[in-house]
């Protein structure tokens, strides 16, 4: 035994795993480290949710992988494979942090080994005809007066929503037209010109927060909701402004590496659907070419 001791071999005692439920570990993991993670709110929305499932009420030491195929075959009923993986995402994370970092005796994380099939269909959703003048309408009958001027930001300078509202007044030069990122979704920071429309929104703002946009994560989520849903909008999600946005900048004639400087994409294949998305332009431009011969 004492040899064993030394080479760390002693057999790991796993009763306390018996007397700490799944939700117990849940519970931790969303007050100690959560808070201190990027995109917070959303997550302890994901761990709430979840917490209202059964399974929460069993010991850890009876958690199997079996338990999760069971609950992603339920779920898989009501959501896609990827919405499943981002949900699933910070409890696999649980899992992990609870064996290097609590020292729980884990034997292995239930989720490293379930599988979630289905192809990740990347969304194409662009705004159509007349659907912005409707959804800003819609946003400037709400008492936010922030939603109609970040929908504005958030198609002159492609950032993602989370970008957008860490956005400090500390990092908008408008001296020098630009705007710093201190760290994007990729963990790089990268600086963004500012456009006309972009400039001239921000000038319309008060400054009465450090922050230039003064809103929740949660708070633009179910404002957003109620809008698209008041300007009779379906199936237009945040991000879609995203993707219309960096479109519009491959159809002014911007550069793949250019678009990738604004945008903050550190793998050229990603823009790859970006850059053959408006078919009018690249017809215009072949045609062009063909009457010049």
């Amino acid at each position: 035994m004492e040899t064993l001791a030394d080479r760390k071999d002693l057999p790991v005692d796993t009763k306390v795993l018996d007397s700490l439920t799944l939700g117990d570990l849940i519970r931790r993991y969303r007050d100690e480290v959560v808070p201190a993670k990027r995109g917070a709110e959303i997550e302890t929305v994901i761990l709430n949710s979840f917490l209202k499932q059964p399974i929460n009420n069993r010991p850890v030491s009876e958690i199997t992988t079996a338990d999760f195929v069971a609950y992603r075959d339920k779920r898989l009923a009501e959501i896609r494979p990827i919405s499943l993986k981002r949900q699933l995402s910070p409890i696999s994370n649980m899992f992990e942090v609870a064996k290097t970092d609590w020292g729980l005796p884990l034997k292995e994380n239930p989720l490293k080994r379930l599988k979630i099939n289905g192809t990740d269909r990347r969304r194409e959703r662009r705004l159509r005809a007349g659907e912005y003048e409707r959804l800003i309408a819609a946003a400037n009958q709400r008492r936010s007066n922030y939603l109609s001027p970040i929908i504005g930001f958030a198609l002159e300078t492609a950032m993602r929503r989370g970008e957008i509202l860490a956005m400090r007044w500390d990092d908008v030069d408008m001296d020098r037209r630009s705007i710093l990122i201190p760290e994007s979704k990729n963990g790089f920071s990268r600086i963004i010109p500012l456009t006309e429309g972009a400039a001239t929104i921000l000038g319309k703002l008060k400054r009465c927060d450090e922050n230039v946009f003064p809103v929740t994560a949660v708070a633009l989520r179910q404002i957003w909701d109620r809008t698209t849903r008041n300007a009779g909008i379906t199936d237009l999600h945040f991000h879609d402004l995203r993707h219309e946005a960096i479109s519009r900048l491959f159809e002014l004639g911007l550069t793949t590496p250019e678009v990738a400087s604004i945008s903050g994409h550190r793998d050229m294949r990603m823009l790859f659907r970006y850059a053959h998305a408006n078919h009018t332009s690249i017809r215009g431009k072949l045609n062009r070419n063909i009457d010049q011969k």
